[in-house]
């Protein structure tokens, strides 16, 4: 029998099953829609079809030659990956597309009209590693071709946090709504705070994150207070330097990255999530990750740096402390203000606030799009 449900294709150059936020859309999707899903790894869940990209076909590894010729519709049509993904596509029946990031919205619009696609911009592709002059010399140009040429043509679009919403609309013109990186709601209750007092840091392990700063102001504290880091191998080189500071210290622990659907039970034993982000570019600049959401559904206590659309939401929720700078000293006299009453009241408002900053409502802001998609096609 032929399903009657709407044909939607989720595409997203990443291993799907780990990757969160595409992990929402499928969520959202499934049961309403027959989702074919286009990515590396196996098929995720309750999908009706998935193409597996190749690993081998890595979406970094865009031809040389053309790249520096700047003959940019060459490099994009001569990608492994793309390449890949056009074959999955080829032929379908497509209702709607639902494209993450930059890099799928000119597959997408190879097989549909713009106003079939919505498209989800994780970051703020055209400045994503600017902080590198290779970069910023040779691959940024083509990533604002792909802006211009590709994103720009699709009127139904998405990101994640106000201030990259506000880039996209000031260089390009495109009007993206905010869908956030919330995390599932988890009903669970905040435990007491006791002594120690436990920090907790999940995610990237990347030199420019500035998880060497939070060691270091873990160590130089007068409070009673720990730090656990579960991260991934990111940077090998960084990640040798950083078991090494760890390994010196009574205080600081690193420990392997741990899946996505373990994260919330682990991280839920510890006080308190930490994450002071130095603005090295402008994606960090205007974060808003997965982790202080992470941190809020695990009932804990939050300490962020100054970036604008975190601390926005840690004060307005009251669930933590925003750190005057970006430094290991700021950082440091932030704990050494630390008790274990200051923590449990930063839990209950992150138990307050746990259902508000969930993705259950955020996810809806998709439905709505592809909803609006669907309608016009019927």
């Amino acid at each position: 029998m032929t399903d009657p449900r709407p044909r939607l294709v989720i595409i997203a150059f990443s291993r799907l099953v780990s990757d969160a936020r595409v992990l929402k859309q499928i969520a959202r999707f499934r049961e309403q829609c027959a989702v074919t899903t286009i990515g590396y790894g196996p098929a995720p869940e309750g999908v009706a079809e998935h193409c597996a990209i190749p690993d081998e076909a890595a979406l970094w590894r865009w031809p040389r030659v053309a790249l520096i010729l700047r003959q940019y519709r060459r490099a994009y049509r001569g990608n492994a990956a793309l390449i890949a993904a056009r074959e999955a596509l080829r032929g379908r029946e497509i209702d709607a597309i639902l494209a993450n990031d930059i890099e799928s919205a000119g597959i997408a619009l190879e097989v549909v009209p713009p106003q079939q696609v919505h498209l989800d911009l994780h970051e703020y592709a055209p400045r994503q590693r600017e902080e590198l002059w290779r970069w910023r010399v040779f691959v940024a140009p083509f990533v604002r071709w792909m802006t211009r040429r590709h994103a720009a043509r699709v009127p139904s679009v998405s990101t994640v946090s106000p201030g990259l919403a506000r880039e996209y609309r000031a260089e390009f013109g495109i009007q993206a709504s905010v869908v956030t990186n919330a995390a599932p709601s988890i009903d669970r209750d905040p435990h007491g705070t006791g002594s120690p007092i436990r920090l907790v840091h999940s995610g990237a392990g990347l030199a420019n994150r500035g998880i060497a700063l939070m060691v270091e102001a873990v160590e130089r504290s007068t409070a009673d207070v720990t730090l656990d880091l579960f991260l991934t191998r990111n940077d090998p080189r960084f990640m040798l330097e950083l078991a090494e500071l760890c390994a010196a210290s009574a205080r600081c622990a690193l420990h392997p990255p741990v899946p996505y659907e373990e994260l919330a039970d682990t991280i839920a034993r510890y006080d308190v999530g930490v994450f002071v982000l130095p603005p090295v570019n402008v994606n960090y600049r205007w974060a808003l990750p997965n982790k202080l959401f992470d941190f809020v559904q695990a009932r804990l206590g939050v300490i962020v740096g100054p970036t604008p659309d975190m601390a926005a939401i840690v004060r307005e929720h009251g669930v933590g402390a925003v750190t005057d700078d970006f430094t290991a000293a700021a950082l440091t006299r932030e704990l050494d203000g630390l008790t274990p009453a200051t923590v449990d009241a930063w839990k209950a408002a992150s138990h307050r606030s746990a259902r508000a900053l969930s993705a259950e409502l955020e996810v809806e802001k998709w439905a709505t799009a592809i909803g609006a998609i669907l309608s016009r096609g019927r």
